[in-house]
């Protein structure tokens, strides 16, 4: 691991915000944080606040009512309960967190690392370091993961290689999810089908309990891929010519995806063939309290999405919160 600066670590937090303004193209002493239930069930309150400040962007499910959320301002982790509403904020080494992926079966979080180059993974009970990947030199945007039973896969939205394809990054995992050393990490190219825009190209990231392909969204151009996850051969789904436009994190529930497109404040229901070759937009999810969400996670039968709110006056002293909505 090769440390950066805290400059290094600012400027590229400063750079995702930038980008995701422009138009569609061990626990510390925050102790609990309580919240009530806005017009819903009281036992699971569907605003929930997050500390002042946190600066959020990733969130996923965990054991039982958990979730996670990640900070692009510092990188702790904030572990919540759906049930509640309440939470503590895990103090982690890492410098940013943005796209999260949860591993059941070590109860580590995932976590991919921005303009660091880096992938980070944690335990998830106290925030302690597990191992640190340096997936590409410092100066990209590593940006989402999912983790499935061989692997955590994670996407990069800037970098491109000479002929001018993306990559994602592969770190390999072992039985019971057991983490390799830093020479087990491959990075992928992916395939010409795959349409590749000037700056900010792959984002959102998922893959079906088995891992036999990914869904990657590029959120410049709107179009969802079906990636293979050994040879990067990219397919784009069929979406009878609809679009998902500032696509940001996606859900993969069955043969459902859930597209939050952020700078729209909604989230795009497609329904999918069962290979994944196409799809359709049946539904659009929409919330008052949407205020540029980027990532969703599930519990039962709700979505979770964390608002953002990118582009707001002074948000080292904003107010952040996560929004309960129906599928």
């Amino acid at each position: 691991m090769s440390p950066d600066s805290n400059t290094d670590d600012s400027i590229a937090v400063d750079r995702r915000t930038l980008l995701k303004t422009l138009p569609l193209a061990g626990l510390v002493g925050l102790g609990s944080t309580p919240v009530s239930a806005r017009g819903g069930s009281a036992r699971f309150p569907d605003l929930i606040p997050l500390p002042t400040g946190f600066q959020p962007e990733g969130i996923v499910s965990g054991r039982g009512t958990e979730f996670f959320v990640g900070s692009l301002a510092n990188g702790d982790i904030f572990r919540g309960d759906y049930r509640t509403g309440e939470g503590d904020v895990l103090s982690t080494e890492g410098s940013t967190a943005v796209g999260l992926s949860y591993d059941r079966r070590s109860d580590r979080l995932f976590v991919a690392g921005d303009g660091t180059g880096r992938a980070f993974v944690y335990d998830a009970r106290t925030g302690e370091t597990a191992a640190t990947y340096q997936l590409t030199d410092p100066g990209t945007f590593v940006n989402d993961v999912v983790v499935t039973r061989e692997a955590a896969y994670f996407t990069d939205s800037f970098r491109l290689s000479e002929d001018g394809r993306p990559f994602f990054y592969r770190v390999p995992l072992g039985p019971g999810g057991r983490l390799p050393d830093q020479s087990g990490v491959t990075e992928v190219e992916i395939g010409e089908d795959f349409q590749v825009v000037q700056g900010f190209n792959s984002n959102g990231i998922d893959a079906p309990p088995n891992g036999e392909f990914l869904v990657i969204v590029n959120s410049s151009t709107g179009l969802l891929y079906r990636v293979d996850p050994a040879t990067g051969e990219a397919t784009e789904i069929d979406l009878g010519g609809d679009l998902v436009t500032a696509g940001d994190g996606i859900l993969l529930d069955g043969k459902t995806l859930y597209v939050v497109r952020n700078q729209l404040n909604q989230i795009a229901v497609v329904d999918l063939a069962p290979d994944a070759s196409s799809g359709e937009i049946v539904d659009t999810i929409t919330d008052p309290d949407f205020d540029v969400p980027t990532t969703v996670a599930e519990f039962g039968n709700s979505l979770y999405a964390v608002n953002a709110r990118f582009g707001i006056p002074n948000p080292g002293d904003a107010e952040y919160d996560v929004v309960g909505v129906s599928k």
